[in-house]
């Protein structure tokens, strides 16, 4: 097997079972390893650390997925690894129950470097962003299809994902039945309808689900702006709630179609109302309008892929607590979500605080939050803790 050596003071944080292993933190390769090889990597002084596969057109030179010497990456070690996934699911969260719709692995942090598998009802959708599970995915078909009932598995090509990994992949069926057009989904009692094959992701937020219901429990009554609502997600548990009044923006066509089909689905068009819009101009306008609410969510999409881009990030939600503070009335809530993983916590809180003091408005944060338990967080990779909920009560 070939051989990774590392570079000097390199080696720490994959003794600490961190799984990427960049270009630069590589001394030497000994042996000659193609694309999607199982390589050992070892440090300078020659202690085995892990087996990884080695991919030279991407960042992540090797990924690594076993650090025991005698366990190999194999077949049987990715189905051991799935088990491992879904009884996590299955067996602790429960989340096992007709048309649910829930991450059953994810990534890294289920020590499947490069996994995402989705379900949604009676289907799973797939996607792949390392070259070495793209070049093993029939054993990962084979082991779902075994562990886990149902009637298709459907690929999602992640956007972007080819020129960083050197894969090249077309969204499409991996077995089984193709997705209907749109699934339906049931969450904490609302049921919506989801389209696998064209929406964002792999079809749903999945890793809100569980900040949706939290804040749905704070909008009896009140009225709701949701912010890049997308398909309804917050809007809708809130219209369950009680809300006496909710609208949400989002600047997708195809999004805000299904919104509303959603409303109506749930018996809810009455009291939940969608626009397709730019989301920074629309509340600009409700600005200068005079509206106020007492709940403005804001989830927006990820803002920056790498730290370089971090500053442009902050001052997009430097702009959007500029506008939900002067949308709020006193004593209103602001959830603030934040997926860009290279964001952090403190960065995001330091720009609210900036905001909250220039419009003098006081704010207190009753609930730091993150994603769903099914998207758990790998204390050996933070990376995996991308999602952030800020829940807050602004006078």
């Amino acid at each position: 097997m070939t051989r990774v050596i590392l570079q000097p003071r390199k080696a720490q944080p994959f003794l600490a079972r961190h799984p990427w292993v960049f270009a630069g933190a590589i001394a030497q390769v000994e042996g000659t390893a193609a694309d999607g090889d199982v390589v050992s990597v070892f440090t300078h002084d020659g202690r085995f650390i892990a087996y990884g596969i080695y991919n030279s057109r991407s960042k992540i030179r090797v990924r690594l997925y076993s650090w025991d010497q005698n366990i190999h990456i194999d077949r049987n070690f990715f189905r051991q690894r799935l088990i491992q996934a879904i009884q996590l699911r299955h067996e602790v969260l429960r989340l096992n129950q007709p048309e649910s719709g829930y991450r059953l692995v994810f990534s890294e942090a289920d020590f499947l470097s490069g996994l995402v598998v989705d379900r949604y009802n009676e289907w799973l959708v797939v996607q792949l962003s390392a070259l070495g599970l793209v070049q093993r995915r029939e054993w990962l078909v084979e082991a779902l299809r075994e562990l886990v009932p149902c009637r298709g598995i459907y690929l999602r090509a992640e956007k972007g994902i080819g020129q960083l990994e050197g894969i090249d992949l077309q969204d499409g069926l991996l077995w089984g039945e193709e997705p209907p057009g749109e699934l339906e989904i049931v969450e904490h009692g609302v049921r919506y309808l989801v389209s696998v094959t064209a929406g964002q992701k792999t079809g749903f937020y999945l890793d809100q689900r569980e900040n949706r219901w939290c804040v749905s429990q704070l909008c009896t009554g009140k009225r709701v702006l949701d912010a890049f609502c997308y398909t309804g997600g917050f809007a809708l548990q809130a219209g369950r709630q009680g809300a006496a009044e909710v609208l949400g923006i989002d600047g997708s066509e195809g999004a805000i179609a299904l919104a509303q089909r959603n409303a109506v689905l749930n018996s809810l068009s009455g009291t939940v109302r969608f626009d397709c819009a730019d989301v920074f101009d629309r509340l600009a306008e409700l600005v200068q309008a005079g509206e106020r609410y007492d709940v403005v969510i804001l989830d927006p999409p990820k803002f920056a892929r790498s730290r370089t881009t971090v500053p442009e990030a902050l001052r997009g939600y430097r702009r959007l607590y500029h506008l939900a503070l002067r949308l709020l009335v006193p004593g209103g809530l602001l959830v603030s979500c934040c997926c860009t993983g290279v964001i952090l916590p403190e960065e995001l809180e330091e720009v609210l605080t900036q905001t909250a003091v220039a419009l003098r408005r006081d704010v207190h944060i009753l609930e730091r939050r993150g994603p769903a338990p099914d998207h758990p967080i790998a204390l050996t990779c933070p990376e995996t803790g991308y999602l952030k909920c800020l829940v807050c009560h602004v006078l």
